[in-house]
């Protein structure tokens, strides 16, 4: 090898070496969230905040509903699966056997699911009874309930959802949806098909009734109608409020661990708050 020709190897060499680094360098870390439509809105306030003070950080995320981020959990493509369910015992299985580990769950809020109505409906509440009977297809009239001489249209989420194994588990006691119920990938897709329609009816996400009236929700005929409020969902009195997860296949650790720890933090908790959520203490 010539002198020339050695000189030049050895600078193409330095300059890939210096890319590197320097890719590297403004690459920093990069953080994955998918999952749950319900927290969407959350998590991509939080990545937000954080990345203005934490510059080397890059956080990404995705919606798709709880069962898919579970599910890219499960096959390595997140990092995190937001999730507004527990996980299934089924779901941990396969984790564990991909993994050698079960995986670790961090409750980071606490919502209360809402019931929406048009503003124009002047009924005023309703009890868990009466939304089993109208989500199974018992009752498909407002004026059983009290209400105008109008037809229910009921929407829902599709079966990938968190908030729709949440309200088949803890509303219908696990019957099945009636057929005719109008499935809906986003809560934001619910709340503004309710919005616009005087007869429908819905469920989702506190945060996103925005636009709808919520109405007060009984535990049986015997208890008061109660919304959803920081203090009503913190004392339980709310009866369909629920933990907002985040999963992770292993204990978080290294950039992970520090987000985790600043979304917990009273700092982070605050954005929970003024997403519309509750926080967890």
């Amino acid at each position: 090898m010539t002198r020339t020709r050695f000189l030049l190897v050895l600078a193409a060499l330095l300059s890939a070496t210096v890319l590197t680094q320097c890719g590297s360098g403004r690459r920093g870390e990069t953080i994955t969230l998918k999952g749950s439509d319900t927290m969407v809105i959350l998590g991509q306030r939080w990545a937000e905040v954080y990345m203005e003070t934490h510059k080397g950080v890059v956080i990404q995320v995705t919606g798709g509903g709880s069962g898919t981020g579970i599910a890219a959990l499960i096959n390595g493509t997140t990092d995190v699966a937001q999730s507004s369910r527990s996980i299934k015992s089924e779901e941990q299985k396969q984790i564990d056997d991909r993994y050698d580990e079960p995986p670790h769950e961090t409750v980071v809020a606490r919502d209360g699911l809402a019931i929406y109505v048009s503003e124009s409906n002047p009924l005023k509440e309703v009890t868990i009874a009466q939304l089993k009977a109208i989500y199974t297809g018992q009752t498909k009239n407002w004026k059983e309930l009290g209400g105008p001489d109008a037809p229910i249209v009921p929407y829902g989420r599709e079966n990938n959802s968190g908030t729709y194994v949440y309200f088949k588990e803890h509303v219908l006691e696990n019957a099945d949806f009636a057929a005719e119920i109008q499935t809906l990938p986003g809560t934001a897709a619910v709340v503004n098909a309710v919005a616009q329609d005087k007869n429908a009816i819905g469920y989702g996400g506190a945060a996103y009734a925005k636009g709808v009236s919520e109405l007060g929700v009984k535990k049986d005929d015997a208890t008061p109608a109660v919304k959803p409020t920081l203090a009503t969902v913190l004392d339980g009195s709310y009866p369909i409020s629920r933990p907002l997860f985040w999963y992770t296949r292993q204990a978080p650790e290294g950039a992970l661990l520090e987000f985790v720890t600043w979304a917990l933090s009273a700092e982070g908790q605050k954005i929970v708050t003024d997403v519309g959520y509750y926080p967890v203490q």
